[in-house]
């Protein structure tokens, strides 16, 4: 993270969700587009380490920079409850904030929250989760490659194995509209190429339902007779490798992931995670305060060249979205990824539990 990051003053405000008012004074307005707007930033929960630790923060500093530091963030994390994001979504929409980005805990159920902005005038951006209603724009990634990088990730690791081999998959959240886009990308490498032995859904994408289980796979196909788990983030492939390692399994087969989790990168480190799908923070982020920003400053040939993309959702055509592009991290290119891009330093990364591993692939201080 940069000194900027840390010099942003946080003011708490009493809405309930707990929302933080993030900004800074300044003198930089545009003559013709006004700096002071106020975007307001609706992440879906804490469980997945990034909302937090680098997407909330990476908004923020872009908002500041794009505005003169006159623009602020407003923020709430909805902790996985689709209604509280509702409250969250609707106190924004009474204090007239300027625009919304909003990445939803349930896509289907937040489309009348959207409705309402619509009808006070308030943009939305669905952010890394495609909301349902007339939402104006879309930044993510192309979600069914995420499942592809990861599907052919395990094809390659089981190599001539791979047709008579049982796979566990562990997708995750069914409400959110991206589950069934990495299912879907993750299939068309594996379905018949592998045996797909047990199927599981994750309620909110939380650990511990992903580990209760892989209990449940361990038990019904074997320890040992499990050679690969499709885990569709890096939490829930902690937890299967948890679960593993309980289990008594020594030699722990090929996980995967996404999100590049600073955990999930030290797993892949000590090969106890074989990969992760990594995805540029800084561009979701940053495009997404770019399109923000220019849609309420009204500079439509930004806007139009931020979104070069179209998508559909089940209640709208032809959405505008921003796609930023995905790669599978492994242990052969830990530095040309995360350590290239500043996500983290090597010595986040090698710390003394991981240096004689980190040695053994050449990442060193």
């Amino acid at each position: 993270m940069t000194a900027a990051l840390a010099a942003l003053s946080v003011l708490s405000l009493s809405a309930c969700g707990a929302l933080d008012a993030i900004g800074a004074d300044g003198d930089s307005e545009s003559p013709t587009h006004r700096n002071d707007i106020t975007v307001g930033l609706l992440l879906p929960d804490r469980d997945t380490a990034r909302f937090e630790k680098f997407d909330r923060p990476l908004v923020q500093e872009r908002v500041g920079v794009l505005t003169g530091e006159e623009g602020k963030v407003v923020y709430a994390n909805a902790e996985g409850s689709a209604a509280r994001q509702s409250e969250q979504f609707d106190r924004l929409i009474a204090d007239g904030i300027d625009v919304i980005l909003v990445a939803a805990v349930d896509a289907e159920a937040i489309a009348s929250d959207v409705e309402k902005a619509k009808e006070a005038d308030i943009p939305v951006i669905a952010y890394d989760r495609l909301a349902q209603g007339p939402i104006d724009a879309y930044v993510s990634h192309d979600n069914e490659l995420v499942g592809e990088v990861q599907g052919r990730a395990i094809v390659d690791a089981l190599g001539t194995d791979a047709e008579n081999s049982k796979i566990v998959m562990m997708n995750g959240e069914p409400a959110d509209p991206n589950t069934a886009l990495f299912k879907e990308g993750a299939m068309s490498e594996l379905d018949d190429n592998v045996d797909i032995a047990e199927t599981y859904d994750t309620e909110k994408w939380v650990p511990a339902v992903a580990k209760a289980n892989m209990e449940k796979a361990i038990e019904a196909v074997g320890a040992d007779d499990i050679a690969a788990v499709y885990a569709a983030n890096d939490g829930m492939a902690g937890a299967v490798i948890e679960a593993l390692d309980e289990a008594g399994v020594s030699d722990i087969p090929p996980v995967t992931g996404q999100d590049a989790d600073l955990a999930a990168v030290q797993r892949i480190v000590a090969g106890a995670q074989y990969m992760t799908v990594y995805k540029s923070f800084l561009l979701e982020a940053g495009g997404a305060a770019e399109m923000a920003v220019a849609r309420v400053q009204g500079r439509d040939i930004q806007f139009d060249s931020l979104t070069g993309e179209r998508v559909d959702s089940p209640t709208q055509k032809d959405i505008p979205a921003m796609l930023v592009p995905v790669v599978a991290l492994t242990q052969d290119n830990i530095e040309d990824t995360v350590i290239r891009d500043g996500v983290y330093d090597v010595e986040d990364i090698c710390t003394a539990k991981y240096r004689e591993a980190c040695a053994s692939i050449g990442l060193t201080p």
